[in-house]
């Protein structure tokens, strides 16, 4: 039960994009079910006192959804410039993938790329002016770890995938790894924040410029989660997250 109405207005919306999938676009159901199963989580989180300042929270968690859904928006629209690589490479991923790899395709995407830009849009450059207040913000960050760790058995049942017997047996592991590279790619997201930030401070084009390498490198690593093999103990060794290189010019 979602009691944040912001949270609830977006889960809304992507439950209509679930029900109006195109056949062509059925392989998206798995990630765009585990979101929206996550937002609600995250919503119940808000509501339920677990976040110091829970209205920013469901401010940036509004901001974060709504870069997914206008992504998928212009991909079904076939508006290819609305879709940034990382986006394009899990999208076009063969449809007859297992659902957890689909999942875990959308996640990369998602928080390696999308995730920096929702945190800034919420984080003013005065903000960053006030430690104490991005101590916090950064502790809400943290926090979101324990949400989503609270889902990842759960949404292993969700998917309910053809298994293995290696599979079945790995799934402890699996699971291990999973909350492992959340930690980890969400440590990077914060890196990328402090890059992403000084950027913007000195003029949109080299924010626009740093974004750009961010894409590259969330890209990247989708191709990485393409390639055959257990995913999750390979991600779990190798890491999930995507951090940026110190600035050119420096």
């Amino acid at each position: 039960m979602v009691d944040s109405a912001a949270v609830a207005d977006v889960v809304a919306r992507m439950q209509q994009r679930l029900d109006s999938l195109p056949q062509n676009a059925a392989h998206r159901t798995p990630f765009l079910g585990t979101y929206l199963r996550t937002t609600e989580a995250v919503g119940a989180a808000v509501s339920g006192g677990s976040f110091e300042d829970p209205e920013w929270v469901e401010r940036w968690d509004v901001v974060f959804a709504e870069l997914y859904l206008d992504v998928h928006d212009a991909d079904i629209a076939g508006e290819v410039a609305g879709v940034p690589r990382p986006w394009r490479l899990a999208f076009q991923a063969p449809p007859d993938l297992a659902a957890l790899r689909h999942v875990l395709l959308g996640i990369n995407a998602h928080v390696n790329y999308d995730l920096p830009q929702a945190m800034l849009a919420v984080i003013s450059p005065q903000d960053f002016l006030d430690p104490e207040l991005i101590a916090r913000r950064r502790r809400d960050h943290e926090r979101i770890d324990l949400v989503l760790a609270g889902r990842v058995k759960a949404e292993d049942v969700e998917l309910g995938d053809a298994r293995t017997l290696l599979d079945r047996v790995l799934a402890p592991l699996n699971r291990l790894g999973s909350k492992r590279f959340l930690r980890e790619a969400r440590q990077k997201v914060w890196h990328n924040v402090g890059e992403l930030h000084a950027a913007r401070l000195l003029d949109e084009d080299s924010y626009r410029e740093r974004l750009a390498e961010l894409e590259v490198l969330s890209a990247a690593r989708i191709a990485d989660l393409l390639a055959p093999g257990q995913v999750l103990l390979r991600l779990a060794v190798a890491g999930f997250g995507v951090a940026l290189p110190p600035p050119k010019n420096q």
